[in-house]
């Protein structure tokens, strides 16, 4: 059935009011492992930023499992980003609204001040509208300009509802096994041509995959 443009808006301000609530409870019965965060870890308790990238269908644990950690957020500038921006919010991230598809330039260049002011950085590299899981420039980017370590993150939750979504958007069933799956740094050389750039973003992409599927296997 098709929703109107009232159910919808009422929906997102269900979304907004409660999300954050419902989120945390279920990830409360959930059993999570953690992989190779040690110096990601080390780096938030010094109070040391970075930028942390994971797929868009996969993003509720990391979220969750980064906030309070003086980490800035990139959310799409779209109606359904308003839920998750306001979620967020709660769980005090500092909310960047903009995407590649709209105000990007402008997104990226708040994304790298608010790295050179020492927030770290969270993004969800293929949103907020695909193509799943090919990476866009916003995370190599901004760590090469501001020299702070990337972190790419795959995670894999052994029992999920998928969503019909363009990300294949996942959500845990209550007490799931969850394998959330650390790079080490990755350091992006600030003198890579516009090439080497882009090369390096292919290599990560390839990276968050194999992380991805790594964690699912680790379920």
């Amino acid at each position: 059935m098709k929703l109107s443009d009232f159910q919808r808006d009422f929906l997102r301000y269900i979304g907004i009011q409660f999300a954050s609530a419902a989120v945390r409870v279920l990830i409360k019965t959930l059993r999570i492992k953690i992989i190779n965060g040690g110096t990601i870890a080390k780096l938030a308790g010094e109070k040391k930023n970075f930028v942390l990238a994971f797929w868009h269908g996969s993003m509720m644990i990391a979220w969750y499992l980064h906030r309070n950690e003086n980490v800035a957020a990139l959310v799409s500038q779209s109606k359904d980003g308003e839920v998750l921006a306001k979620t967020l919010e709660k769980w005090n991230y500092k909310v960047v609204r903009g995407s590649s598809s709209i105000g990007g330039n402008e997104a990226l260049f708040v994304m790298v001040d608010f790295l050179r002011e020492n927030y770290s950085l969270g993004i969800t590299p293929d949103g907020p509208r695909g193509p799943i899981y090919k990476m866009k420039a916003g995370a190599v980017v901004s760590a090469k300009k501001t020299n702070v370590p990337l972190f790419l993150v795959g995670i894999g939750i052994k029992k999920k509802f998928v969503l019909k979504s363009w990300d294949h958007f996942e959500i845990p069933k209550p007490f799931s096994k969850v394998v959330v799956l650390y790079s080490d740094p990755v350091l992006i050389d600030d003198n890579l041509s516009y090439d080497e750039t882009n090369q390096k973003i292919i290599e990560c992409e390839a990276l968050l995959n194999k992380l991805q599927k790594d964690a699912l296997l680790l379920c």
